[in-house]
């Protein structure tokens, strides 16, 4: 079993800023957990826009605090995102993330799992996994 505590992971190298600084995702699953996917809780920064797309992997993302939007880039369809709801990228979707004036705290889940050493590439997609 594994049993881990978000404000104690903060406080070691399994928090990552983005290298923009539009977000912090705390990584408290992993790869190296071997448990098929990862789990992370990330704050989305007021204000903030980040172009994203995860070629390589897919991600179920859960709103729990705040609010912000999603954009599709494909078609321009712009998804407001609050408390209680969920968006899975499903299809490999290229999007903007938007954090609205108080931003908003997501947990998301990874499959493929991530390691926590990912950096966003020019493109906003991740490396694929090895």
């Amino acid at each position: 079993m594994i049993v881990r505590n978000l404000d104690e992971a903060r406080k070691t190298d399994r928090l990552v800023t983005a290298e923009n600084g539009n977000w912090d995702s705390t990584r408290l699953v992993l790869a190296e957990d071997n448990a098929g996917f990862s789990f992370h809780i990330t704050r989305i920064f007021p204000g903030t826009e980040t172009h994203i797309q995860y070629k390589h992997h897919y991600e179920a993302v859960f709103c729990y605090e705040g609010e912000g939007e999603v954009e599709t880039l494909a078609d321009g369809k712009i998804w407001p995102i609050k408390a209680g709801d969920i968006y899975l990228l499903d299809q490999h979707d290229e999007h903007l993330l938007r954090g609205k004036e108080k931003g908003m705290t997501v947990a998301c889940v990874f499959t493929p799992p991530l390691t926590g050493k990912e950096v966003h590439r020019e493109d906003g997609s991740y490396a694929p996994a090895e």
